[in-house]
């Protein structure tokens, strides 16, 4: 298959290695889950990263939104940040006499919501629709959300003080689920002579414009994928839903989001089409958080892991000429 770059898709390319690298001057050694949350952002995802406090989620989305000049906001999100502290509600001007709406946190490029599984149901699912459908409902009024809108959403481990599961409904809006994890020894010592240095996300320097990551994320939507790259990735959702150990399998949107990275994985490995590698870079993370396991799994000591690695293994990879 003969691989020919389009001037735009070019563009994104390049402006794509750009940001990589001024988020690597602020994230050290961490390189594989800069590129994951970039191409969720070029298939016009949501984030989801769960880890333990301090492992620099809170520095990754504010040097996101430098490098890509995005509108940013964050919100702790604790047991008394109440739904309206999210999307906003009428107040009476007493000027006019009229209602107005007051904007809130998440009327933004890139809302950060951080700690999420800390606060009560009723303000994780105000995200629900702003997340899904890119607008919000306030006494019966829907406002637009600016354009490009991502949330990037951290949470701690479930089982921490304090903390309460998500919803399977909310969990599927993510496209991907990622964890940072602890650094090397080696990446370590270069964090803290960083820091000797005084190397903060103020030298994060902006190398893109909202209007051009909305474009970008256009572009990579036009990413070309033949029929033997759609039916893996159709067969691979299917085998989530038959396993053994799999009681609650991939949705059609986690279905939908695969293809989405895929083609986003295309578009960064400089081509112009996808192929079932693609599909497989980012596949845990697409699917960890959207399956559930059964009893049988527990019995035997298999993690999420484990169980998508036997998916993978289970399905044949169609031969596609790169």
């Amino acid at each position: 298959m003969q691989n020919e770059l389009t001037t735009e898709q070019k563009q994104v390319l390049d402006t794509c290695h750009k940001v990589i690298r001024e988020i690597k001057k602020v994230i050290i050694g961490k390189d594989d889950i800069i590129i994951k949350v970039l191409l969720s952002i070029l298939a016009g995802g949501h984030v989801l990263i769960e880890d333990i406090p301090g492992v620099g989620k809170t520095t990754l989305a504010i040097a996101l939104s430098k490098a890509l000049s995005l509108d940013y906001k964050r919100v702790q999100f604790t047991p008394d940040v109440l739904p309206t502290d999210i999307t906003g509600f009428m107040t009476l001007n007493r000027e006019t006499n009229k209602f107005e709406y007051k904007k809130g946190a998440a009327i933004t490029n890139l809302f950060l919501a951080d700690e999420i599984n800390r606060t009560s149901s009723k303000t994780q699912s105000a995200l629900l629709e702003i997340m899904e459908e890119g607008r919000v409902t306030v006494d019966g009024t829907t406002y637009d959300l600016p354009d490009p809108y991502i949330v990037i959403a951290t949470q701690n481990p479930i089982g921490s003080i304090g903390t309460q599961m998500l919803p399977e409904s909310q969990m599927d809006r993510f496209i991907v689920r990622l964890t940072m994890g602890y650094p090397s020894l080696q990446n370590e010592i270069d964090m803290l002579k960083s820091k000797q240095r005084q190397v903060s996300t103020d030298e994060v320097m902006p190398v893109a414009s909202a209007a051009a990551l909305a474009k970008a994320v256009r572009v990579t939507d036009e990413v070309y994928v033949s029929d033997p790259v759609f039916e893996y990735i159709a067969q691979l959702a299917a085998a989530t839903r038959k396993h053994p150990f799999i009681k609650l399998g991939l949705s059609p949107r986690g279905t939908i989001a695969l293809l989405k990275m895929t083609k986003a994985t295309a578009l960064l490995n400089g081509r112009d089409f996808a192929l079932p590698d693609d599909t497989l870079y980012a596949f845990n993370e697409v699917c960890g958080h959207r399956i559930l396991l059964n009893s049988k799994a527990k019995l035997s000591g298999a993690d999420v892991s484990y169980v998508l690695g036997e998916v993978i293994n289970s399905v044949p990879v169609p031969k596609v000429r790169a």
